[in-house]
């Protein structure tokens, strides 16, 4: 009895031994140069940009507005600049702007060296004193009346009007949808080229984010504060939001 378990044992050991030797057999009919060539062979692909650009009409206008005043003390140039400043804030929401829209940006006082006319200081002080508002305007019709309120009021400074869009959603949309299109239309047109079959795609990124940008059209651009009763002219115009993207193809 026990003999025929001995002679069990040996053959099922001689057949996995047979095994083992037969898949050794099979990974040295494949040279390490021709496994390491099958390892690192590089995947053929495709890189195209695209861009894709959708139109707004912008609807909200942000504008800094400030009051700067000047005195030979220090307090009573920052007393002068605060009743201008309150009375240029009160100017602003007379014209309907809310006062959540209405945010203090800057707040400085800083003492200047006075000269002569022959560049020698005079040991004179004059504190200057600065207060700037950031205005957010949703009306545009009014844009133009805020601004010329508030320097009716005693503001002497206004600067970074920008124009935007409150919901840019559906216009970025838009915009990654024509960049895809264009991505897809120049890689099957390189496919064709080349010769070769497009396959699906690997990867696609978009590098950066959409921000509307004003559309110029050479006319020339600037601003000025309108010192009289009349409004100042605002011209919103167009703006483009651009959206680009990156992506790669497989060639099968």
């Amino acid at each position: 009895m026990r003999n025929k378990i001995f002679i069990t044992l040996a053959i099922v050991l001689l057949a996995v031994l047979s095994t083992g030797c037969a898949g050794a057999a099979v990974a040295k009919a494949m040279s390490p140069a021709t496994q390491a060539e099958s390892a690192l062979q590089p995947q053929r692909t495709i890189t195209v940009s695209g861009a894709g650009k959708s139109y707004v009409t912008p609807n909200i206008a942000y504008v800094t507005i400030g009051v700067h005043t000047e005195g030979k003390d220090a307090a009573e140039a920052l007393s002068s600049n605060n009743a201008t400043t309150e009375k240029v804030v009160n100017a602003i929401k007379a014209q309907g702007v809310a006062e959540k829209d209405i945010q203090t940006t800057n707040i400085s006082i800083y003492p200047q060296q006075q000269f002569d006319l022959q560049g020698r200081p005079t040991g004179e002080i004059i504190y200057m004193v600065d207060n700037s508002v950031y205005v957010t305007v949703r009306d545009l019709d009014k844009l133009g009346a805020v601004m010329n309120s508030a320097v009716k009021a005693g503001a002497n400074t206004i600067s970074g009007v920008q124009f935007d869009v409150d919901d840019r959603t559906k216009a970025t949309s838009e915009a990654r949808k024509l960049a895809v299109e264009d991505a897809t239309a120049q890689a099957k047109e390189l496919a064709q080229y080349a010769n070769v079959t497009l396959g699906q795609v690997m990867t696609i990124s978009t590098p950066g984010v959409p921000i509307p940008m004003p559309i110029y059209e050479g006319k020339g651009g600037g601003g000025a504060v309108a010192m009289d009763v009349s409004n100042v002219p605002v011209s919103p115009g167009q703006m483009v939001i651009r959206v680009d993207v990156v992506m790669v193809f497989q060639i099968q």
